[in-house]
Parts: structure tokens; sequence; C-alpha cells
């Protein structure tokens, strides 16, 4: 009887998750990708002091923007976003994972990646599924006090931002996202 329960959860948590999932990977277009790209970069530059200057002196940035993220026991995250070089956007990708465990909700939110050096811009950019924690360390920024970031203390080659629709997420995590390049 309790595995009989137990599987029935765990079918309608995948139902759950495959239904806050878009039917197709390639379900934006790059126009609506873009727009959402621009917003996410505009709230990022209004919301942290600091992140103008930040971003001049990247190598490339990737701006997943309204990723979802629901679960419920098991849970998932799906968007789709650009990868911008010099603010032009030279390629777009998606950002998928999934995990297990006690967790219920949903949520959406944006994912900065900042590229730094030109090492990493490249793995990054020359990998099909880049998948963060395993091909690349990425770390997560919190903003101090007053919204600002400290940019003289990031000496990482890839640094992260996490956004909820009110500003920087406490706990977030990138670790096991993989990003995949997009044909479009």
């Amino acid at each position: 009887m309790k595995l009989t329960i137990m599987k029935a959860v765990f079918s309608i948590c995948v139902v759950m998750i495959l239904g806050i999932l878009p039917t197709s990977p390639y379900a934006a277009d790059p126009k609506e990708i873009d727009a959402g790209v621009d917003v996410s970069l505009a709230r990022f530059n209004k919301e942290v002091k600091g992140a103008k200057a930040f971003l001049d002196a990247a190598k490339g940035v990737l701006i997943i923007p309204k990723v979802i993220q629901g679960g419920f026991i098991v849970g998932g995250e799906y968007g789709e976003g650009a990868l911008r070089i010099g603010g032009k956007t030279v390629n777009y990708y998606n950002v998928v994972s999934a995990s297990f465990g006690y967790q219920i909700g949903a949520q959406m939110k944006d994912i900065i990646l900042v590229f730094m050096d030109d090492a990493a811009l490249k793995k990054f950019r020359e990998s099909q599924n880049w998948q963060a924690g395993v091909d690349g360390t990425v770390a997560l920024i919190t903003v101090g006090a007053e919204g600002s970031i400290d940019t003289t203390k990031i000496k990482d080659p890839v640094v992260g931002f996490v956004f909820g629709q009110k500003g920087l997420m406490a706990g977030a995590m990138l670790e096991g996202s993989k990003f995949t390049k997009l044909n479009k």
C-alpha cells in the first residue's frame, strides 16, 4: 500500500514538472528571448549598484530571464536566454536542471552568468552541454548593503547572479544546472 502511494505521488510530481516546462525546447523565438534579456539586464543594472561597470568588464554575459522552477518532491527548472559579447547576442542557450528531495512550490527567476575570463568563456562556448559545478565553477554573488557589489573582490572566472521578481534570491544554487546551445 505504501509503495503504491509513493508511486502515485511520484507520478503526480513528474506530471506537474512536465506541465510547467515548455512543450518544445525551441519554444521562444530569438526576438522574444532578446526582449526578455533586455528587461532582465535593465532590472539588474537598476537594482544593483556597480552592475554596469561589472558587466562592461565582462568577456561575455549569459542572461536567462524567466526561468521557471517548480517542484513537489521532484523538482525541475527550464529557461531560454542569450549569450552576449560586447553587448550583442552571439548564441542562444537553455538551462535545465532536475532535483529530488524535500521541496514544494514554484517560482520564476532570472539567471545571469558573467564570464570574466577568456578561457572560461571559450570553454563554455565550445561545450555542447556545459554543467555548472562540473564543467566550470560558478561563484554566486550576493549583494551587500545598499544593494551594491564589490567588484574589486571578484576574481572568479565565472560569476553568477540569480534574481527573483524582488531582487537577488537567498539560498539560490546553480550546481548541476545544464546549459545547452540552441539552434536559433
